[in-house]
């Protein structure tokens, strides 16, 4: 039995986001076809996640230079005892779908931030004396499911490819964990050609429905 983080970056979960509609179908085939597995869902607009504010910064610094936990202050110690938390169920799970928006070429905010408190030296990645990075997440496997108006995905040839920084960004993060194993699947183009907005979103439900039998 293998563990998946259903973590879903979007303050809607119905048909008005193809985002999430994507990635509920994908998770409908994915939990049929692994009955067995556990998934959580991680709806990130809904979670305090601690951002990497002054308390989080000077506690990372203190831990860094061998200052026990308890040493922290009060609100040190409640910010990165949640940001462990979050580290500790990342790393606990084997697989990982990531669902997010576009929003001006980018993702929200609230997978930034979760994004920033999964990557932390000593618990995801670890740097050698020599500068090189170990991580201990490479036998993980992680996609990433994008909704945009315009056609952004790598490869597309899209007018606007250049500038999208979501699921890059994403990507980027994964490999530097180590998590190589990584896809994405787009629901793209819906407002910048809406004649076939719905030929897209069926398009990528399809690629979500293959992907999942096997993720």
């Amino acid at each position: 039995m293998a563990t998946a983080l259903y973590i879903t970056a979007h303050p809607r979960n119905d048909e008005r986001s193809n985002a999430m509609t994507v990635g509920n179908e994908f998770l409908q085939v994915y939990r049929s076809t692994n009955p067995e597995d556990e998934i959580i869902h991680l709806d990130l607009f809904k979670m305090d996640i601690p951002q990497h504010d002054g308390d989080v910064l000077n506690a990372r610094d203190k831990l860094r230079a061998g200052v026990p936990f308890g040493e922290l202050t009060p609100a040190e110690q409640a910010k990165m005892g949640g940001i462990f938390q979050i580290i500790d169920q990342f790393v606990a799970a084997d697989k990982y779908i990531f669902v997010s928006p576009i929003w001006n070429f980018s993702y929200p905010l609230q997978l930034k931030n979760y994004l920033d408190a999964i990557v932390l030296p000593g618990r995801t990645i670890k740097y050698n004396s020599d500068g090189s990075r170990m991580s201990f997440l490479s036998d993980k496997k992680a996609i990433h499911i994008q909704a945009s108006g315009s056609i952004l995905s790598p490869g597309s040839g899209g007018k606007y490819e250049a500038w999208e920084m979501g699921h890059r960004h994403v990507k980027v993060i994964m490999d530097f964990l180590g998590i190589t194993n990584f896809q994405g699947i787009f629901v793209e183009g819906t407002q910048e050609f809406p004649a076939r907005a719905e030929e897209f979103k069926e398009k990528a439900i399809q690629q979500a429905h293959e992907i999942a039998k096997n993720f």
